[in-house]
């Protein structure tokens, strides 16, 4: 019976240490809305807060103090040195950080929300909002947290401008290709002089297995739309096809139809392409 005793203490204790550790797995475009604690410092001491979205400036974390974790688990608060609000714009990157369990709220004496969050979700439900929002995400490379917004924006109002590009920006992200075309296609129809939807367009066809099609829209572009700032980059997505379709004579055609290989962005890449290709 001691011995089952002991058992059940250790599986108490282990679990409980469990729910008290801080795992640092989670970007900044994944800890909206959540209160998250950076890695410890040199003295222990994590410094916490919440991540929010402002309209105007992004993600953005309020700074509330830090904290240190006892022997026990417990979280010993230290609070900020200074009164009034310490907010800092976040730039998506690779920094992880943890989001801190609910069972420590009372400990930091927080919320799940913070009293002022209401103001920033007045306008949640808007199209306006969830444009906004579905373009952000798609900007820091987390598509299907953008697709989200976007879908509901669409179900308000198809029309609404940027959003058809916005959907299909977030359905190629996703490998949706099918899903892209038929929603840039539309893009196109209404708006067939914007370059950057057309290239979308392009993308999205090319990965569908519907070369000729791209060509198409390729050739569509150099006839039709003035903006000529993703031509060369059209030109090189068409032939990475090409390559990875192993057609060295239509790859040679391509580049002496749109002389890719003379870009100074693209052209050692071709020229290894080339290499590639005859070596095979």
């Amino acid at each position: 019976m001691k011995i089952f005793y002991l058992i059940i203490m250790s599986f108490i204790s282990c679990f409980c240490i469990a729910q008290n550790k801080l795992d640092f797995n989670s970007k900044f475009t994944q800890s909206e809305d959540k209160w998250i604690a950076f890695d410890a410092d040199s003295t222990g001491s994590y410094n916490f807060g919440f991540i929010y979205i402002d309209s105007q400036a992004g993600l953005t974390f309020d700074y509330a103090g830090s904290f240190k974790i006892n022997k026990e688990g417990k979280y010993i608060l230290k609070k900020k040195e200074l009164d009034g609000a310490m907010k800092y714009r976040l730039q998506p990157n690779n920094v992880l950080v943890a989001i801190i369990p609910e069972s420590h709220y009372i400990e930091l004496e927080i919320s799940k929300f913070p009293e002022w969050l209401k103001f920033y979700k007045e306008d949640e439900n808007t199209i306006e909002r969830l444009y906004k929002w579905g373009y952000m995400y798609n900007g820091w490379g987390e598509c299907a947290k953008a697709l989200d917004f976007l879908e509901k924006a669409k179900m308000i109002n198809p029309n609404f401008k940027g959003l058809r590009v916005e959907l299909g920006y977030s359905y190629n992200c996703l490998g949706q290709y099918e899903k892209a075309i038929e929603v840039l296609k539309v893009a196109v129809e209404l708006d067939p002089n914007d370059a950057y939807t057309s290239k979308e367009l392009l993308y999205s066809q090319i990965h569908n297995n519907q070369l000729n099609q791209a060509i198409d829209t390729y050739d569509r572009i150099l006839k039709e739309v003035s903006d000529n700032s993703y031509n060369t980059e059209n030109a090189f997505n068409i032939l990475g096809e090409y390559y990875r379709q192993k057609k060295l004579d239509a790859f040679i055609d391509w580049i002496n139809k749109t002389q890719i290989d003379k870009d100074k962005r693209f052209g050692p890449s071709v020229e290894q392409m080339k290499k590639d290709l005859l070596n095979k």
